[in-house]
């Protein structure tokens, strides 16, 4: 028997799935069958969410009903608005408040009508694909209740009539959004929302293999998602663009990190030895955002692309051995603060738009499942003899 051990699985390939596809070397993604820079830019929040449980894109009238379901998830059950407003109050991190909130979105299902349960004590009310689009749903007004309650204002109550994406910017600010704030914002959703099996995603694939609930399983992605190995730098990298765009010479200051030691942030990718696909689309998105009549401040931006390009450069010749092209994060901090996202709350986004892609996985697995259950190689000891406990 093989006891090869892959620390961190590196190259294991798990299981089957048709919802992404990445290619690390040609630096191609693929999400339900569309290239990501056919996807992103043009499809609504709803629509690839549509194509990830469905497999196909919907009709207008589909769409319509899609977008009223996801709708009628929105608003928060008391416990769960009561549970994130503590978690504001008491210091905790978004990404804490998202865990919480999540874990108790379960209160948003009826009511099971005998109190029947399963073998396993499941409740007559637990549905898989609806407790995925309670996810999906609530997720935004989770982070949203946080972020108020956390600035000492009054919740926002979520609206029916405007978009996945439009409604969570209303939810932040009470101001209905702009088109290019809401076209920025699904843009990135739609760039973020699967990529293969990555930490979280298969955190909440091993859940569901269970046989456990759809919210339990996308509990435990938040919570590994929450680690900051996984989804935590568009924030330094926002704090690095701040310092570049106030200062008179970039290069000066990113040879200075370089110097000390420090990571230039948003280079890199452990999957892409070429430029993040993400980057690709992100940039554009962003280009279109800050040139708009109603879009963000031009000045950063200009000054975000001067600190990419010599930042890529720097890096070229310190490092050639290394393939540190502009990944995700970099671009990700330029468009969520265009569109309105505060700082805090980048990770938390990326889990408003990844909650798609842990739910459609966890549904995958549900529909074909074997439970995941890895070896692991034993390097202890053998034979060892017990000593009483007067005798040590």
């Amino acid at each position: 028997m093989d006891e090869t051990v892959r620390t961190g699985l590196d190259g294991v390939v798990a299981d089957e799935t048709r919802l992404s596809a990445i290619d690390g070397d040609l630096g191609e993604l693929t999400i339900g069958g569309f290239s990501l820079d056919e996807l992103a830019g043009n499809a609504t929040f709803e629509e690839t969410l549509f194509v990830l449980y469905e497999d196909r894109l919907p009709t207008a009238d589909e769409l319509a009903d899609f977008r009223d379901e996801l709708a009628g998830y929105r608003s928060l059950a008391p416990a769960t608005r009561t549970v994130v407003e503590a978690a504001a109050e008491g210091g905790q991190s978004a990404m804490d408040a998202a865990r919480m909130g999540i874990a108790s979105a379960s209160l948003a299902r009826p009511a099971a009508d005998d109190g029947a349960s399963g073998a396993n004590g499941e409740t007559a009310s637990e549905e898989p694909e609806r407790d995925a689009l309670v996810a999906v749903s609530q997720l935004p007004t989770i982070v949203a209740t946080y972020w108020r309650a956390r600035e000492g204002a009054e919740p926002i109550e979520p609206r029916s009539d405007l978009s996945h994406a439009g409604n969570y910017l209303y939810m932040l600010t009470g101001e209905e959004p702009t088109d290019s704030e809401v076209r920025g914002l699904e843009t990135y959703l739609n760039a973020v929302v699967d990529h293969g099996f990555n930490a979280s995603t298969f955190t909440g694939r091993a859940i569901a293999s269970t046989e456990s609930d759809v919210l339990s399983a996308v509990t435990g992605a938040v919570g590994a998602l929450k680690g900051p190995l996984h989804g935590g730098a568009p924030g330094p990298v926002l704090d690095m663009l701040d310092e570049t765009h106030a200062a008179d010479d970039v290069r000066a200051i990113l040879e200075a990190k370089l110097d000390a030691g420090e990571r230039l942030m948003g280079f890199g990718h452990r999957v892409y030895t070429v430029r993040d696909p993400r980057a690709a689309v992100l940039s554009e998105a962003a280009e279109a955002f800050y040139r708009a009549d109603d879009g963000g401040d031009e000045d950063f931006y200009e000054s975000a692309v001067e600190t990419e390009t010599v930042a890529r450069d720097l890096l070229s010749d310190r490092r050639p051995d290394l393939d540190l092209e502009t990944n995700v994060e970099f671009y990700t901090a330029i468009v969520l603060r265009g569109v309105g996202i505060p700082q805090p709350l980048f990770s938390a986004t990326f889990a408003v738009a990844r909650v798609g892609g842990w739910t459609a996985h966890a549904l995958e697995q549900l529909a074909d499942n074997r439970i995941v259950r890895p070896r692991s190689k034993y390097v202890g000891e053998y034979g060892r003899t017990w000593t009483s406990i007067d005798e040590r």
